[in-house]
């Protein structure tokens, strides 16, 4: 894919978002809102930060999306995000009406769109959205790999600190 693509521009931008929320000690989840080739949201994870479990990236960015458009009502909108949505956030793109959600890497664990889960396209629910995946997939996965990975050499090193003054 050409790397001036709207697409491979978008997920950039959702890259950017999860850096922000790694820096914030968040876990790195950012999500980008285009509709008619304008970004009408973007967040990421602040679940922490806010201390709300509803704070994840896809909820932040429709919530500020509607708000952009006055409609809680998101027709043709497509999200860009780095991870598969959860089955919270999953939920949240069909009640507003997403057509499209990209995202980079699935989450085998928790995935509530594809994975795990399959609610953007549950025949029970009044709306399916278009789903693709694997977009930048590698530097999705490396942002949050990287996080994980100095989280767990930081809680290493707290408990090597707390043996040296135990002793």
């Amino acid at each position: 894919m050409d790397s001036f693509s709207p697409d491979i521009i978008y997920m950039r931008m959702a890259l950017r978002e999860a850096q922000l929320a790694a820096d914030e000690g968040e876990v790195p989840c950012g999500a980008v809102i285009v509709l008619n080739d304008q970004v009408i949201g973007k967040a990421h994870n602040q679940t922490e930060t806010l201390n709300d479990p509803t704070a994840h990236a896809e909820i932040l960015a429709i919530t500020q999306a509607t708000q952009t458009v006055g409609n809680w009502r998101l027709n043709g909108a497509v999200m860009y995000v780095t991870k598969e949505p959860c089955p919270m956030c999953a939920g949240a793109l069909v009640l507003a009406r997403i057509r499209k959600v990209i995202w980079g890497m699935t989450d085998p664990i928790r995935g509530g769109a594809v994975s795990k889960f399959k609610i953007l396209n549950d025949a029970d629910l009044n709306h399916a959205v278009e789903v693709e995946t694997g977009l930048m997939e590698d530097d999705c996965k490396a942002v949050m790999q990287d996080f994980f990975r100095e989280l767990r050499q930081s809680a290493k090193n707290r408990k090597l600190q707390q043996r040296e003054i135990e002793e």
